[in-house]
């Protein structure tokens, strides 16, 4: 499916847009994202996540060039141009082009239409596994472009036969490469509240288990993970996702728990309907 990107003001094919290579975003890694999709044509938590990239723009210092009502437009247009049922939308914002490489003036915006790639439905009901990493994201509240971590440790996920990696510091978990932790310990709901990037799907989850469970944010250890009745993430793609393995270590029953599965649907039914 082609898609569509906004940049700079001008809506046109995303194969044909580029980006001069004086842009701080290569040079520096001086750039934020966000990603969102949508649900029966709408974008999904648009608020929300509006907020946050307002909020990483702030932090990073970078000029906002488009306000909220004006990017609400170009974001239906480029999901109407996709001809898709429901597409996903992501926004780069930059430092900009630079001659001396450093000084940032004007940042360069991209909002670009995306084909969404869903999980497994096999991996609802076996969960995934993932490696640890001895790390803590610079920045972790700022959903940044720096995810060179990330790609290193690609061969090591894929060796593992792994889906991701698992952050933790100083014996404290934090978050996976691309979402949130979470772990039940009998009716307790507990996930980490530092050194995280606090994603959306987990502030719709922590919002759909109130009144069913007892909640808490706090530091999570890496022991209380591996103890825990059942452990899962959230992301935009992933919804509600059973994590079952670390390393050689199985969680749980080693299949999506009770609790994980009564999430899933909550917020299953909550997209159904958005």
């Amino acid at each position: 499916m082609a898609h569509h990107c906004y940049f700079n003001g001008k809506i046109g094919s995303a194969e044909q847009t580029s980006v001069h290579i004086t842009d701080l975003g290569l040079l520096r890694g001086y750039g934020l994202f966000d990603y969102f999709r949508t649900y029966n044509g709408r974008p999904f938590q648009w608020d929300w996540y509006w907020e946050r990239y307002e909020r990483s723009a702030r932090l990073l210092r970078l000029p906002n060039p488009v306000q909220k009502e004006e990017a609400y437009k170009i974001v239906m247009e480029l999901v109407e141009k996709s001809g898709l049922e429901d597409c996903a939308i992501r926004f780069i914002l930059t430092g900009g082009y630079s001659e001396d490489s450093v000084s940032s003036n004007s940042p360069n915006l991209l909002i670009i239409s995306e084909d969404i790639h869903p999980v497994k439905p096999e991996e609802y009901l076996n969960g995934i596994k993932v490696i640890t990493y001895d790390f803590v994201r610079d920045l972790p509240e700022v959903k940044s472009t720096d995810y060179k971590h990330f790609m290193i440790l690609q061969q090591d996920i894929k060796a593992a036969k792994a889906s991701d990696v698992l952050f933790h510091k100083n014996g404290y978990i934090s978050e996976l490469s691309r979402s949130n932790v979470f772990i039940f310990k009998g009716d307790t709901l507990i996930t980490p509240d530092t050194d995280i990037l606090k994603g959306i799907t987990r502030r719709t989850t922590l919002a759909l288990a109130e009144g069913h469970f007892k909640i808490e944010e706090r530091g999570v250890t890496f022991t209380e993970l591996l103890e825990a009745d059942e452990v899962f993430t959230t992301s935009t793609t992933k919804r509600v996702l059973p994590i079952t393995r670390v390393d050689d270590h199985v969680l749980g029953s080693g299949r999506i728990g009770q609790k994980t599965q009564f999430l899933l649907d909550l917020i299953n039914e909550k997209v159904k309907n958005w």
